[in-house]
């Protein structure tokens, strides 16, 4: 499968991590053979959020942190289809930071990933909600003092279906894991940490070289006291899948008209008849 968009304007800076996502993700889904057809990308505002615009698929592009209703709602009409959210650290878990949480409760069948670069890149380098303690910005000159919001530790307390981190310095690995997160039914968390050359000179591409490490094969994901501790571990960061949930029916399962009937929503008939005294009695 082929989801090159051939020679194109790619509006990121050169040396930005998402070059790597984008990469990473193009040759994830061609290994699985998911036809362009067949995919839904979804984002909202920002710099990770222009990603769809670069690979060959459907996609929809809706507001600042505002992505995962619509995913949501593709995936609920549409259950064949694969659909996968792209934002960053400020659309997903700053002003998306809601829907995150109860999305998660939801469970849709829903890939996200997040390209976290602790930092605010297209507004030009603003604190994002995972900026670490005593990061200095053009707006915070005195250094950070909020707390880091911690994505995977919110994930694993709302039992989360699938949690991972990865970071685009380690290529095999992101592949991996986005392999398993598309493949995974339920909601599938992968926040994958990437540099932002141009406003982050902290955490570049040395420092995640330099702080991270992979779980070894003795770590077991579906231990959520251990994913805990794994979640909120920092120097060094754990990579790799550090929650998975005992199995349970994703969002669409649980909608009341696939349980009766078991046709995706897309292909029924609308019953204009009953669609009209419906909106007419509202009207009454």
């Amino acid at each position: 499968m082929n989801f090159d968009m051939g020679k194109i304007d790619i509006a990121w800076c050169p040396g930005c991590g998402n070059f790597g996502i984008l990469n990473v993700l193009k040759q994830t889904l061609a290994e699985l053979e998911i036809r362009p057809q067949d995919l839904v990308l979804v984002s909202g505002i920002g710099q990770a959020a222009k990603t769809p615009h670069y690979v060959r698929a459907n996609f929809f592009n809706g507001l600042h942190g505002r992505a995962l209703p619509p995913a949501t709602t593709i995936k609920a009409v549409n259950p064949g289809l694969t659909v996968i959210i792209t934002s960053g650290d400020g659309d997903m878990y700053g002003e998306g930071g809601n829907h995150f949480i109860h999305a998660i409760r939801r469970n849709p069948d829903l890939t996200v990933i997040v390209h976290n670069n602790m930092v605010y890149g297209l507004t030009k380098g603003q604190a994002s909600p995972t900026s670490q303690p005593g990061f200095v910005t053009p707006l915070q000159v005195d250094g950070v003092v909020a707390e880091p919001f911690n994505p995977l530790a919110v994930a694993v307390a709302l039992n989360a279906s699938f949690v991972a981190r990865a970071s685009i310095h380690d290529m095999k690995l992101t592949r991996q894991l986005f392999s398993q997160a598309i493949r995974h039914k339920g909601f599938a968390l992968v926040d994958t940490f990437t540099p932002c050359v141009s406003f982050n000179k902290v955490n570049t591409w040395q420092w995640y070289q330099e702080h991270t490490y992979v779980l070894d094969d003795n770590y077991d994901p579906q231990d959520r006291t251990a994913a805990f501790q794994k979640a909120v571990e920092t120097e060094p960061w754990p990579l790799g899948v550090i929650y998975t949930s005992p199995p349970k029916p994703s969002f669409e399962e649980n909608l009341p008209f696939y349980k009766s009937n078991k046709q995706p929503l897309i292909d029924r008939k609308v019953q204009w008849e009953k669609l009209a005294a419906m909106i007419d009695g509202r009207k009454g």
